[in-house]
Formats: C-alpha cells, structure tokens, sequence
C-alpha cells in the first residue's frame, strides 16, 4: 500500500515509517498538518492519492486540532480517501464533522494502542480497504462527557450494548459477547435508540451514523478543544474490535 503519515513527533514518524515499509509498504511523512493538505489537496488526481493517510491530532503551528481539521477538509475533497486518525487526545467537535457523513474507510484510535503492532495494522488495513474502526474507547470518553441528550436514561446493560454497537458488533456479536440471548440484545437496541431519539435500523453501517450523529448534536458538540481521556467510560475492546461499515 501507498501510505502518508503526518506526524510532527520526529521518533514516532520514523518508527511507523520503518514499521510499514517492514511490511513492503511505500511509506510518505509530513511533520505538519499543512503539508499533508498541500500534497494531497485540491490538485491531487485520485490516482495519485495514497491507500490510506495516517495523521495525529495536535500539530504545529497552534498543537490543538490542526491534524483532525486537516483529515475533515481532505475528506471533504477526496470522498474515499481512506484515513486513519492517530492521536492520544479525543477532539470531540472535528471528529463529530469527520464521522458525520460517509464512515467508510475512516478510523480513530489511540496511540497506546500502538504497542501491540498486530492490532494496529490490522485497523490500519481495514480502514484502507473501506471499514470503519472507532477505538472503543474513543467513543467511551465522549459519551461520558454527555449530558441531557437521553444517554442517562440508559441502564448499565443499555450502556453496555451501545458500546458494542459503536465498536460496529452486530445484534449477534453483541449477544455472544456478553453470553445473553439475540432476543435479549434486540430489545436492548430497540429500547436505546428510542431514549436517543433515534429510529431503529437493522444496518451495522447506519447504526453507526445514528451513535455518531447523536454525539454530533450533543450539548457538548460545540464547545472546541481536546477532550484529554480519562480512563474507564463506556466499551472496551481493541482497534480490531472497532466500529466496522
């Protein structure tokens, strides 16, 4: 695969770089956000766009949200560029806009999740072949930060399975993970998309869209800057486990 990488952190941009090519990857890197935008901007004809664009969050000039703003822009003038979202730091208002739309072929994960290299090329090829992969985690801290949008009239089971559903699992994954009947996991899906406000949908791929666009519309979806991750929350899982389309 063709694979970008736009990282300001020097050692981490050459270690995935020597990584992948380990793998008989051809490897680019950028170390800022606006050189990631000038090498695959408007000009850049489909074919010359890489396989997959792996970026970070926080990079210069500002270390706030330059990398995430770049990937929501590349997005929006390159439809399938597959990308990947690399980052410690959960940036609630840009990765909402990433994710409202078409989820295929985009990921967010953690970098801690960096140390088991099989797990991460794993998301790393689903995501360049058009699946979705959403750290569980990821989405576990944003929904701890909201409030008022029907989310704490979940019971814990409910909270348990949304989770679940985020990761992308459908009814009967999720019902032989937590060891309950598939009736059992329909009920609970049907009950959490109504206290959401959200119509039930039997495709993995829109249930996806509806968790993601009710944290989009979240009374805490306005408000700008990282989100820094507090452990626990919501699902647990791995980058292979995440939310596929």
């Amino acid at each position: 695969m063709r694979i970008v990488i736009a990282e300001d952190s020097v050692l981490l941009r050459d270690g995935l770089s020597r990584l992948l090519e380990a793998e008989g990857h051809d490897v680019t890197g950028y170390p800022t956000a606006d050189e990631l935008v000038a090498a695959l901007g408007t000009g850049t004809a489909g074919d010359d766009l890489p396989d997959v664009v792996v970026t970070d969050v926080r990079m210069p000039p500002s270390h706030t949200d330059e990398g995430l703003r770049a990937a929501v822009h590349l997005r929006s003038l390159h439809r399938r560029l597959p990308i990947l979202v690399l980052s410690q730091y959960v940036e609630q208002r840009y990765a909402a806009e990433l994710f409202a739309g078409d989820v295929r072929g985009l990921g967010y994960v953690l970098k801690d999740r960096v140390a088991d290299v099989e797990e991460f090329l794993d998301a790393l090829q689903r995501v360049a072949t058009g699946g979705t992969v959403i750290d569980p985690e990821v989405v576990a801290q944003i929904l701890a930060r909201t409030r008022s949008t029907g989310l704490e009239a979940l019971t814990p089971r409910e909270r348990e399975v949304l989770g679940l559903m985020a990761e992308g699992r459908s009814n009967t994954a999720i019902a032989d993970r937590l060891v309950v009947g598939l009736p059992a996991v329909e009920k609970h899906v049907t009950s959490i998309l109504t206290k959401l406000g959200l119509p039930p949908d039997a495709d993995d791929h829109r249930r996806v869209l509806a968790v993601l666009r009710w944290l989009e519309h979240g009374p805490t979806a306005a408000q700008p800057g990282p989100v820094v991750t507090p452990p626990g929350g919501v699902g647990t899982g791995r980058p292979t486990n995440g939310a596929r389309a």
